[in-house]
């Protein structure tokens, strides 16, 4: 689990992130869940994007991401989920 100070860390560098997913009307599904444990592989810190065709609540969708990709959750800010997870190879976040 992520600590305030790391949340707060890890919020000051997404600031400037742009979403690279989008969650529209299909919801979160394997395909999506597969890209998004990758894109977290390589990138520890990404931002997902619920459209607002999304059936799903915003937060459900966050708490599907995370659960399918063994992240964690930074934030939920507006329709935007910002998602983190420690790589294994590519580590290149230190946290506080």
């Amino acid at each position: 689990m992520l600590t305030g100070k790391q949340k707060r860390f890890l919020r000051a560098k997404a600031h400037h992130l742009k979403p690279i997913f989008q969650v529209g009307k299909d919801g979160v599904n394997e395909n999506m869940l597969t890209q998004v444990s990758e894109a977290l592989e390589k990138r520890e810190l990404i931002k997902v994007n619920v459209l607002q065709n999304c059936l799903e609540d915003k937060e459900d969708v966050a708490e599907q991401l995370v659960n399918g990709t063994n992240a964690e959750l930074v934030q939920i800010i507006g329709a935007t989920i910002v998602l983190y997870r420690e790589s294994e190879e590519h580590k290149t976040i230190e946290l506080p």
